[in-house]
């Protein structure tokens, strides 16, 4: 069995979740059968298992506006992708980026294609801000590589429904295969140093953030919500990497705001190793995952991993990977109906952050039973080598 991955993001050119995704699952396939990753960059692994070949892009003749630049790329690299012979039994695609040359590949050569979900471009409309005309174009690439996906895996059961409305396919052809998450990688250390490094007092407690400042991430509400949280909590917000230059400016705005009122935030733009991110969720007393839209959310799994209770938006996902009590506790997100990905009472939902997150902030006996009992969760049902033995187990049934 030899499958070929291809992906948007592959090390080292890792911002998200679905990078995080393929990374872990090209290691533990490559246990089981032999595995080539396709991706975007400069990679060259070769004589190895995974064996990887990345796509550079060379817009020097670019004469597109800026925001469609991103999705000509895309179907620029998908085409390299499959002028390198495709010598495979199945190819998986990850993200629409990837969708085209899935789709080129199944027609041209005939291969099965399994493509993952990790999220859906109709449920996140704010990407018409970065992308413009782009966005539609997305949209119906998305819609053609579902629709003729020989197997469509949802990362959790909400994202199967998710598909199942926007989407014509039999239900038979969607399989939940959730994400996963490395417990020897991901464990609670100890390492100050690397908190006093990037600014962090590990002696006071704090509420973190690690994600892209987007709007299916919700951060502003969580900056909103600093107000409302006890002035001698430290917030650090691990945030980088913004969709445009407009949520920067509102990101900029509202830290601005909050600091107006609480001495103890601490911004964190770059993206950082991951040590120091394992660092960060290891000596954070509350981990804060705001989200609007999150089809399943890794990042939650890698602070439960790291024995970090979890206060989250109540969507998605999610649902599926935090219990209530056990290892954290959601806050309603009561979603407008016109504009469903939009919080109906913005303020509300701040307070409700800020009032969960002090009281775990003033329970430290409390945390520490659910930071235990998340390590616990993540171990039992969340490890990479299940989740490869059951991708392998689809790839060998198509």
């Amino acid at each position: 069995m030899k499958t070929l991955l291809l992906s948007n993001e592959y090390p080292p050119n890792i911002y998200g979740g679905a990078g995080i995704h393929v990374q872990y699952l090209a290691r533990e396939l490559a246990k089981l059968c032999e595995v080539e990753v396709r991706c975007f960059g400069e990679q060259l692994e070769q004589g190895d298992n995974p064996e990887v070949h990345g796509a550079g892009w060379d817009r020097s003749g670019y004469t597109a506006p800026e925001h469609l630049h991103s999705v000509f790329g895309a179907l620029q690299r998908s085409l390299e992708f499959n002028t390198r012979a495709v010598d495979v039994d199945v190819v998986h695609v990850h993200t629409w980026y990837t969708h085209f040359a899935g789709i080129l590949a199944k027609q041209a050569y005939g291969v099965p294609l399994v493509l993952t979900v990790h999220s859906l471009e109709p449920l996140r409309p704010w990407k018409r801000e970065q992308l413009q005309g782009g966005y539609d174009f997305t949209l119906w690439l998305e819609k053609t590589a579902i629709e003729m996906a020989d197997r469509v895996i949802a990362v959790s059961e909400e994202t199967k429904l998710d598909i199942l409305k926007h989407f014509d396919v039999a239900e038979e052809k969607i399989p939940v295969i959730y994400n996963g998450i490395d417990p020897e990688e991901y464990s609670p250390i100890s390492a100050p140093e690397k908190l006093r490094a990037h600014g962090v007092d590990p002696d006071r407690p704090y509420v973190l953030f690690v994600g892209r400042i987007t709007r299916q991430k919700g951060i502003v509400h969580l900056v909103n919500a600093i107000q409302h949280i006890d002035p001698e909590t430290q917030v650090v917000l691990c945030a980088g990497a913004p969709d445009t230059e407009e949520i920067k400016a509102e990101m900029v705005a509202a830290v601005d705001a909050a600091r107006s009122s609480h001495d103890h935030i601490v911004w964190i733009e770059e993206m950082v190793d991951t040590t120091t991110k394992i660092a960060l969720y290891s000596h954070a007393t509350v981990f804060c995952c705001p989200s609007i839209y999150e089809p399943f959310g890794i990042i939650n799994l890698e602070a439960m991993a790291c024995e970090t209770p979890v206060v989250a938006s109540k969507v998605g996902g999610m649902k599926e990977v935090v219990v209530e009590g056990q290892t954290g506790c959601f806050v309603e997100l009561q979603q407008q109906s016109e504009s469903p990905f939009e919080a109906k009472d913005p303020v509300a939902f701040a307070q409700d952050l800020a009032r969960a997150i002090n009281a775990l902030i003033a329970d430290p006996e409390r945390c520490k039973k659910m930071g235990v009992a998340g390590r616990e969760r993540v171990i039992h049902h969340f490890s990479w080598t299940a989740i490869a033995e059951q991708t392998l187990a689809l790839y060998q049934e198509l």
